[in-house]
């Protein structure tokens, strides 16, 4: 007895012993001197967001992370999901956001969401830690050749050694600055930040109380054209047929502004996609709807002699295939800042590396005086109006066809998307969802966003979570299919969602897209290979991740439980809608073909054409 107490007595000392021990260290900060640079610098800096998975040889920046009252650090365990949440951190705040790894394949988990990122241009640090070099390739634990592995998908790579002499420190202040600078650099994009560090990766010393860094200064170039430049690229719209087509963006009421007023002169239309986070009422948002209304005999009437694009890669392929078939003559510019030169039409003439909202605000407002002293009645000066007649055609038959369409994923579209909340952070996943999203791009959301710069149906779910991290004033509704959420499903995983999180599962059976697609619908390997099982058990999922779960098999009971899917205020919410992805493939289709059927030549007269869009003044007038 007398061995045994005395033994749980010594039990019971190094318990207190280790209690005290990890109070005291409450009070004191990693000895790397290079962790600490860097948090202090990135806070500094106006970085408050941090995604960080735990990890050994990363500890030192943990513990930075952890002491600095200026950057909230996000813990979240799968890199892939981390670096994803990162990225919808990155899209809502409009705000650089850090990324925490620890060595060996915890960073090659992350390129997915880094390339995205780098497509996309968001501004994302990305901290890898690393074993010294010396130790690379002689079989030591957890270490691959870190350095420049993500270089193709990131505007710069740095590598720091693990060594801590004054020059070393110096290289890292200035090192981690000019990261900081370049990720934040029109155009925007993520940069990768690779840290040496040595044994002892857990070591403590004193807390430093304030910050002692140096921070570099970079002042911005002017974001607007200048006059001279401005009447030059005026001088060569005036009187043309100008085609502005906006990809996708993060919402912008300057760039809105200007866009609208480009919308309301008489010689250009704008076609925007719904990423585009662009809305007004001269704007043709049914992009793809409305080409397919488009006889080939009107062609002419549209065919622009410019066309103006900024923004992201389009989802549309219809207007790209539209517009590589333009005849030779017609001048493309992109305006924007851009990495490289991209020339997706086959026919660019012009960059213009200028912010946009300042380009299309100058040059609107010369255009309108080129229109107001314009004494021409030709079709140039309607050609805003074809497009928007078109657009009507197209909205309306959109609306009879999907109204009378059976049960599918065109008619689950048709009915839930009138019905979520104006207010709401839209998310659509990759495939069929973002497609039906352009379809119905008439409604008026806060934002809508979509993974569009590779494109890949990883990582859906994780950056509509990181946004609603950020988004506290309103809900996020991720909408998606049942493979895209399989291949995330991590991301339920991870402790984030909140009852702002709505998440709409299209369950289809899995690869819906390729039913509807040209390439594959017709192969006889479609059900063997592109059907495969989409195992997502929605419910059980649902149950197991704290989730509130709706389901809907018909449009009746997609109307009747979608109300209290999207006013669940308790727990996050799933709606699972099953729809068949053979009948779903064969609607849409059809939808497209009967477009085309109902195509016939116009008399394209004048007076048959709304007058609304003659000139400024009636416009101004009628709005």
């Amino acid at each position: 007895m007398c061995d045994s107490y005395e033994f749980n007595c010594d039990d019971i000392k190094q318990h207190i012993d280790r209690h005290e021990a990890i109070e005291m260290s409450k009070e004191m900060n990693t000895s790397c001197k290079k962790a600490r640079t860097l948090v202090e610098v990135m806070s500094l800096f106006g970085v408050s967001r941090v995604v960080a998975c735990p990890g050994s040889r990363n500890t030192p920046l943990l513990i930075a992370l952890d002491r600095c009252k200026d950057i909230a650090t996000q813990m979240v365990t799968d890199e892939r999901v981390a670096a994803f949440v990162g990225l919808g951190m990155a899209l809502r705040s409009n705000e650089v956001v850090g990324l925490v790894c620890t060595s060996g394949t915890a960073l090659l988990n992350m390129a997915p969401a880094v390339a995205e990122a780098y497509y996309r241009k968001v501004p994302l640090v990305i901290i890898s830690a690393d074993r010294p070099s010396e130790w690379i390739d002689q079989d030591d634990s957890q270490t691959i050749r870190q350095r420049d592995c993500l270089s193709n998908i990131v505007k710069r790579s740095y590598d720091l050694p693990a060594t801590e002499r004054d020059a070393d420190l110096w290289l890292a202040n200035r090192t981690i600055n000019d990261a900081l600078i370049t990720a934040t650099s029109a155009p925007c994009g993520p940069v990768h930040l690779n840290i040496q560090i040595d044994e002892p990766t857990g070591g403590l010393e004193p807390s430093i109380g304030t910050y002692s860094e140096r921070i570099i200064s970079v002042s911005s170039a002017n974001d607007v054209p200048s006059d001279a430049l401005t009447s030059e690229l005026v001088e060569k719209l005036a009187g043309k047929k100008v085609l502005v087509i906006a990809g996708f963006g993060s919402p912008s009421p300057r760039l809105n502004e200007a866009m609208n007023r480009m919308s309301r002169i008489g010689n250009v239309a704008v076609l925007t996609e719904s990423l585009a986070n662009l809305h007004g009422q001269y704007f043709v948002n049914e992009i793809d709807a409305s080409l397919a209304c488009l006889s080939k005999e009107a062609q002419p009437i549209y065919n622009p002699d410019v066309v103006i694009t900024t923004g992201g890669a389009l989802v549309s392929r219809m207007i790209k295939e539209y517009l590589r078939r333009l005849p030779n003559g017609v001048e493309h510019w992109h305006v924007g800042h851009c990495n490289t030169t991209v020339d997706c039409f086959r026919r660019l003439s012009l960059r213009v590396e200028i912010d946009p909202a300042g380009f299309f605000d100058r040059v609107s407002k010369r255009l309108e005086r080129a229109e107001r002293s314009s004494n021409s009645i030709d079709e140039v000066w309607h050609y805003s109006a074809h497009w928007l007649r078109l657009r009507d055609a197209a909205r309306s038959w959109l609306q009879s066809y999907s109204a009378r369409s059976p049960w599918s994923d065109l008619k689950a579209f048709a009915t839930f998307i009138p019905m979520i909340p104006r207010g709401a952070d839209v998310h659509f996943s990759n495939g069929t969802p973002v497609r039906y999203g352009q379809l119905f791009a008439s409604r008026t959301f806060h934002r809508c966003d979509c993974n569009r710069g590779v494109s890949g149906i990883d990582g859906s779910t994780s950056t509509a979570l990181g946004a609603q991290i950020v988004a506290a004033d309103r809900p996020t509704v991720l909408i998606t299919g049942d493979m895209s959420a399989q291949y995330d499903m991590g991301a339920l995983a991870s402790g984030l969602m909140t009852p702002r999180f709505k998440m709409i599962v299209i369950c289809n059976g899995g690869g819906g897209i390729f039913h509807f697609i040209k390439s594959t619908r017709e192969l006889d390997i479609v059900p063997r290979c592109f059907d495969a099982p989409c195992i997502f058990p929605a419910s059980e999922l649902a149950k197991a991740f704290g989730m509130s779960f709706f389901t809907a098999c018909s449009e009746e009971e997609l109307k009747e439980v979608f109300k209290p899917f999207i006013n669940e205020n308790e727990r996050p919410a799933m709606l699972a809608i099953h729809t068949d992805g053979e009948m779903s493939g064969r609607v849409l289709r059809e939808f497209f073909a009967s477009a085309h059927k109902k195509k016939k030549k116009k008399n394209y007269n004048y007076n048959n054409i709304p007058n609304i869009m003659r000139t400024w003044t009636t416009i101004k007038e009628y709005t």
